[in-house]
């Protein structure tokens, strides 16, 4: 895939979708990796050879991982890589237990500084308790938080923890691309056309994406402008959401465990 380039300090950002001849385990897994300065970073890393193949590729050599949360299908070729490059890694210290060693022990509000960007740690539980954001202008590193489309399912936290937690999302401008760590978007879309059929942003997404994963592309990352206009757990304040999930006259957090509930059912 093209690199992309939502802020022009970060010089290249490749989403890294993991092989499927090699990993049949991984098929939907995205990682990331991008370039700033002196600094090349992987945004999680479920196996190492694609990360280490596309930094070779491009004459990299990676300098830093940045940890999500401790899921296997997120960490398990942390310890390869570190070996083959010594970089260092980054990871919520309250999950530190549960994580590949930690070079950076970060806590909610801590800044990560990677070359020539500055980014700003979130904790955003709910998929886990422990779940960490990276917030880089431009773009946001969210693994299973707010996920293109949906979010990630409530294995660990609250409904009212992940609504929190994805409302901190709803604070960022439009423009600001959403970074998950899965191709679930024609799911989590089709998911969300059963409580807005009527939404017409939503349901010309969901066509457009079907094309663009039936091509092979990746649909993340996405703009936060339209996780508005078509996710369902940034919505759960709207009529039509409320009326499809029988929370009218509860507050969101109901609005969003009724629809989380029934996406895990979906």
């Amino acid at each position: 895939m093209a690199p992309l380039t939502p802020n022009p300090i970060i010089e290249s950002l490749i989403v890294i979708p993991m092989l499927r001849d090699r990993f049949p385990d991984l098929l939907d897994n995205y990682g990331y990796i991008f370039r700033s300065g002196d600094h090349v970073a992987c945004v999680d890393c479920a196996r190492a050879a694609p990360h280490l193949e596309t930094a070779a590729d491009r004459g990299w050599t990676i300098t830093d991982v940045l940890l999500t949360h401790h899921h296997p299908d997120h960490v398990d070729g942390v310890a390869d890589l570190v070996a083959a490059t010594g970089a260092k890694v980054w990871g919520h210290a309250q999950d530190a237990h549960r994580l590949p060693p930690l070079d950076h022990a970060l806590h909610d509000g801590d800044t990560v500084t990677l070359g020539g960007v500055t980014g700003q740690i979130w904790d955003v539980s709910g998929h886990t308790i422990g779940h960490i954001a990276y917030i880089f202008d431009g773009i946001a590193f969210t693994g299973d938080s707010l996920m293109v489309g949906g979010c990630g399912r409530l294995f660990e936290g609250t409904a009212e923890q992940m609504h929190r937690s994805l409302g901190r999302f709803g604070t960022l401008p439009d423009e600001t691309l959403i970074a998950s760590g899965h191709e679930y978007t024609v799911t989590n879309l089709a998911f969300a056309a059963t409580l807005e059929p009527d939404n017409k942003a939503l349901i010309s997404r969901l066509e457009a994406t079907k094309r663009l994963v039936g091509a092979g592309t990746p649909s993340v990352p996405a703009p936060l402008s339209t996780e508005r206009q078509t996710n369902p757990f940034l919505r759960a304040h709207v009529p039509a959401i409320k009326s499809a999930t029988n929370t009218v006259g509860l507050d969101d957090v109901a609005t969003f465990a009724a629809a989380r509930r029934a996406k895990d059912a979906f």
